[in-house]
């Protein structure tokens, strides 16, 4: 994509991008980004992208953020007290070393996959 300009990135009708399009901090009322819902206690809902917001950068290409309906979105699901249980669940297995079976007491690191001890023996034999 050729290099944008904050002008270039005007587009409410969607005829040069397929969908309307925004600058930068220039939506119009009545549409948010996910977490601008989110924020609000509410979700998309199932319904599809409204418009987009683009913002220019220099040698790289624009970000884009896509933009949803706010009277369309529907409040998120509270939390049953399954869902907690799996959550924790999976926050306890993040925490598990594979190699000791120990729990860590924090999330492992996926670059080392084991805890620090089992990652690092001999540093941990000289302290």
């Amino acid at each position: 994509m050729s290099r944008l300009t904050l002008a270039d990135c005007f587009d409410p009708d969607g005829e040069r991008f397929g969908i309307p399009t925004y600058p930068w901090r220039y939506a119009p009322d009545g549409m948010a980004t996910r977490r601008q819902l989110r924020i609000r206690g509410l979700r998309p809902g199932g319904q599809g992208i409204a418009a987009q917001i683009l913002r220019p950068r220099r040698r790289r290409e624009p970000l884009t953020a896509y933009l949803y309906r706010v009277d369309l979105a529907r409040p998120v699901r509270p939390m049953t007290p399954a869902r907690w249980a799996a959550l924790a669940k999976a926050n306890a297995a993040r925490r598990r070393c594979p190699e000791c079976r120990r729990d860590a007491g924090y999330v492992i690191p996926p670059t080392l996959g084991t805890c620090v001890t089992c990652a690092y023996p001999e540093e941990q034999r000289a302290a």
